[in-house]
């Protein structure tokens, strides 16, 4: 029987699988397991609570809180009565938690922790719609406007509400709406998207053609689950019968992979280049001879993928090479990913094909794409049988894709496309047309069926000179320098590029050190000449061979990273160029005047 709606799915395989292992989480330092017969089992209590709360098909309901197992089951509770799940990122403001809770009429709220519940206890206070929280990992409340998520398990609910539970079920249609997300957004006030059911089921079925995911599976959960990417793989994960590991402190994931030791797992573009950073400090700690054996590993890997991305055979001399390599420095290097990874996939923002072919050299398939929240995540990815390095991958089964000729911009179709923006009519009339969505992004078909984004089109320049610039491509080929953790270009009307960036601090450090400028302040640091000496050195070599009006050609280092609790990035660890030159207007009129 063809399924065709998310609590369906979850309940037949709850029924299929009983016993078997759903997922993991960590408490109190040791990974508990649950089975999918305790998993439904907490799905349906929550359905029955909200039934009892007088929640209807169509309301709205709230989940503000990092990843806890408690996140997916209120999801599928929610969906299980027909209701809609609005999620919101655990590190929004109370702001943003406010904006859209009254635009949504929001009439519940599940949150994480005790910072999500004073802002949901000020929201509940403020916003009429509101009736009452439900917390995960909160301390206790006296408020009776708030219960835990344990007391929602525990309760013995009447079989009136199990029997009105079942016929919501029942009646589930794969055109209900399942969600509205709101995009983190670069520019402008955000905006809910709402995807249907029918878009997720979508998802699966091109998804199966391209990603290989199975029962001894297991997936590690460490991006928002508030964000289309992470959210749409853990229902892909249980789709699939997979086991998925919930990781509620991103920053801890390194050290968490090797006791999880998972099989896939989704990133963004900044977790490897961050785990590039660090291996590559690792190894200016090496001597000479361990040095010269990474590299020779490296550049044997590097011949070998080229064979590999084309399914080609590679000579004997080469395989037998790799196989040394691999016993010498690759299969030690994937165990800092745990040592079980079959492919990894990634998207939210560009790579450096540099870093890409790093990692697949060193045998980790980084399955990179594009998509967005409006596509239900996964536009184009890369086929595991032949891929490029220089593109954004394969466009997926069943999806369209074309540019548009006046402004290059990624045009997508199918029925993994969104319905259109809550309660906002005019954008989603400039934004879907004739079935398009239109991306904003710029990009190209580089060969048949394949795809290349190459830059938001908002934040592609143009200087007073006349030239038109991507700062991407300079951001990524700074980026890529050993003293750069992040910089922003800016250059939008005005005669040349400059760059506010936020230096990698751990070097330049090291740096001092060595140079006796006896100080690890950051303010000092980075007003120090010799620091903007060596900076400078840094990117003159880097941009060397790019035409002039691609060059930065003025900086400014800045004592604080850009952050998401600063508004500077946005929760995919995109930089919100907008809020940057807000929030820098004086440095950056400084470095034109």
């Amino acid at each position: 029987m063809k399924e065709f709606h998310l609590a369906q799915i979850a309940q037949n395989r709850a029924d299929k699988y009983k016993d078997r292992e759903v997922f993991r989480f960590k408490r109190n330092g040791v990974y508990e397991s649950s089975s999918w017969k305790e998993f439904i089992e907490k799905i349906n209590n929550v359905s029955r609570f909200l039934i009892s709360s007088n929640i209807t098909k169509a309301d709205n309901i709230g989940i503000y809180s990092q990843n806890y197992p408690d996140w997916t089951i209120s999801d599928l509770g929610i969906m299980s009565i027909r209701a809609v799940v609005v999620p919101v990122y655990a590190t929004a403001s109370y702001e943003q938690l406010e904006y859209i809770a009254k635009e949504t009429q929001m009439k519940i709220i599940f949150v994480g922790d005790d910072v999500q519940l004073e802002n949901a206890l000020k929201l509940i206070d403020n916003v009429t719609c509101l009736k009452k929280i439900v917390t995960f990992n909160c301390k206790e409340s006296n408020d009776d406007r708030v219960i835990s998520i344990e007391s929602v398990y525990n309760t013995v609910f009447d079989n009136d509400l199990s029997e009105k539970v079942e016929k919501q079920l029942s009646m589930v249609s794969i055109d209900d709406l399942a969600t509205i997300i709101y995009t983190s957004g670069t520019t402008g006030e955000p905006k809910g998207v709402m995807l249907n059911h029918s878009n997720f089921i979508k998802v699966f079925e091109i998804h199966e053609k391209r990603l290989v995911l199975g029962e001894d599976d297991v997936s590690m959960c460490f991006l928002p689950l508030s964000h289309i990417f992470e959210r749409a793989w853990t229902y892909f994960v249980l789709y699939s019968g997979a086991v998925n590991v919930y990781n509620v402190n991103p920053k801890a994931i390194i050290e968490e992979l090797p006791n999880v030791k998972p099989t896939v797992m989704c990133a963004v573009p900044r977790f490897f280049e961050k785990t590039y950073e660090g291996i590559y400090q690792q190894y200016e700690t090496w001597g000479k001879a361990q040095q010269a054996i990474f590299d020779w590993a490296l550049k044997t890997g590097l011949k070998y993928i080229d064979y590999q991305k084309d399914s080609k055979s590679a000579p004997t001399i080469l395989n037998l090479k790799r196989n040394i390599a691999n016993a010498l420095v690759m299969k030690k290097l994937r165990k800092v990913m745990g040592g079980n990874i079959r492919y990894m996939p990634c998207a939210g923002a560009a790579i450096s094909p540099e870093i890409l072919r790093f990692f697949h050299a060193m045998g980790l398939f980084v399955n990179y794409g594009y998509g967005a929240t409006e596509t239900t995540a996964t536009v184009s990815c890369m086929r595991n049988d032949k891929y490029d390095f220089e593109y954004t991958g394969s466009i997926m089964p069943d999806v369209e894709v074309k540019i548009r000729q006046e402004d290059k911009m990624i045009l997508v179709k199918g029925e993994t496309v969104f319905k259109g923006y809550y309660n906002k009519p005019e954008e989603t009339a400039k934004t879907l047309i004739d079935g398009w969505y239109l991306t904003g992004d710029q990009g190209s078909i580089p060969v048949k069926g394949t795809l290349y984004m190459s830059e938001r089109i908002k934040d592609i320049m143009k200087t007073s000179t006349g030239k038109y610039v991507s700062p991407q491509k300079t951001e990524l080929l700074l980026t890529n320098t050993k003293y750069i953790d992040q910089l922003c270009v800016i250059g939008d009307n005005r005669k040349f590029l400059t760059a506010l960036i936020v230096p990698a601090y751990d070097k330049l450090k090291d740096f001092a050190i060595q140079n006796g400028l006896n100080t690890d302040d950051h303010n000092e640091l980075i007003s120090h000449p010799q620091i903007n000496e060596l900076l400078q050195d840094s990117i003159d070599k880097a941009q060397s061979d790019l035409p002039s009006y691609e060059k930065v050609v003025k900086f400014t280092l800045l004592a604080e990273p850009f952050t998401i609790e600063n508004m500077l990035l946005t929760n995919s660890l995109k930089v919100r160029r907008k809020y940057v030159n807000l929030a820098y207007a004086d440095i950056i009129t400084n470095m034109y005047s």
